[in-house]
C-alpha cells in the first residue's frame, strides 16, 4: 500500500502555514517562508504545541 502526502482540503496547507506564522510570531519565534531548519527543536515544539492548543480551543468554542 502506498501513501501520498495529499491534502484532503485543497486550501488547508496555505491556511496552516499562515496559522503557523501567526503562532510563531506570538511566541517570539521568527520564521521565514520556506525552509526553517535553523530553528531549535524546542522552538518548533513550542510553535506546534501552541497551534494544537489554539485549534482545540477554537473547536471547543464552536461546540458551545
Amino acid at each position: 500500500m502506498s501513501y501520498q502526502n495529499q491534502s484532503v482540503v485543497p486550501n488547508a496547507r496555505d491556511a496552516l502555514n499562515k496559522f503557523k506564522m501567526e503562532v510563531a510570531s506570538q511566541v517570539g519565534v521568527t520564521l521565514k517562508q520556506g525552509y526553517n531548519g535553523d530553528i531549535t527543536a524546542k522552538q518548533a515544539g513550542t510553535i506546534g504545541g501552541n497551534m494544537v492548543k489554539k485549534m482545540i480551543q477554537q473547536y471547543e468554542q464552536g461546540l458551545m
